[in-house]
């Protein structure tokens, strides 16, 4: 099983629409997906149509619950969804009451290995306790990033903390709801990025069928597989295979799709 934490210290990025195309493309090429919707916010909740409600969300947290009582299926074949709960705004808390608080979260997905193939993490935007048990459960980061000033500013800082807290996981940045007509947009993508992550060569742009995922509450790669940015976030999930190993597509499910 592998974990990819979608995140950013900066809100309003497009990590919830990363999280939730790149979950579906998964499922869509045969793993057994489970997208963990961590932010109270419940964006990944809200477009998979489940309600952002966990009954004993504080017990599940503590490992006093098994994460197999509140998963939730969606409409879409092996993707399934835990949902998040607004108690999640208190979880630097929860974990904090665990001996090995840092440790928590991939203790607690561990049990899932035999069930999924690929676990997609939507973070919450902070740097927290939450932060750090994502940065060590997550085999890669990937971090959506929208080519300006502030954005890159917030890279470095999220870069500075894991050099500073010496954590090895890979980071893949990629440039998110980018307007091509601005020429910050086109220099930011033109300057070679920081060092310490890898950019994708994966852009996706500012787009209309992006922000229709609150209406059509369903991926931009089921209902407009063929536009600009669905072709985006195929390319994308493209590229993320290719750096990071064992998410190859399962033939045995093929003949769902």
């Amino acid at each position: 099983m592998k974990i990819l934490g979608v995140y950013n210290i900066k809100g309003g990025v497009g990590k919830t629409a990363t999280a939730v195309n790149v979950a579906h493309l998964a499922a869509r090429t045969g793993l057994r997906t489970l997208i963990w919707d961590l932010d109270p916010q419940a964006a990944a909740t809200f477009y998979l149509r489940v309600k952002p409600k966990v009954k004993g969300s504080a017990k599940l947290i503590r490992g006093k619950r098994d994460l197999d009582d509140v998963l939730k299926g969606s409409d879409y074949p092996l993707l399934d969804l835990l949902p998040a709960d607004f108690s999640y705004r208190n979880m630097d808390l929860m974990l904090g009451e665990n001996k090995k608080p840092a440790l928590q979260l991939l203790k607690l997905l561990r049990p899932l290995s035999k069930q999924y193939d690929l676990v997609v993490l939507d973070c919450p935007p902070s740097i927290s306790l939450v932060s750090e048990n994502i940065f060590r459960a997550a085999d890669a980061l990937l971090l959506p990033t929208i080519p300006t000033t502030l954005s890159l500013r917030t890279m470095a800082q999220l870069l500075d903390f894991m050099e500073g807290h010496k954590l090895q996981t890979p980071v893949y940045a990629f440039y998110s709801m980018v307007d091509r007509r601005k020429r910050l947009h086109q220099d930011v993508i033109a300057t070679p990025g920081d060092p310490r992550c890898t950019i994708l060569q994966t852009v996706i742009p500012y787009a209309t069928e992006v922000e229709r995922m609150g209406l059509e509450r369903r991926p931009v790669t089921d209902y407009a597989r063929r536009s600009p940015a669905g072709r985006a976030y195929q390319a994308l999930w493209d590229e993320v295979c290719n750096h990071v190993g064992g998410l190859g597509a399962r033939p045995a499910y093929a003949s769902i799709f």
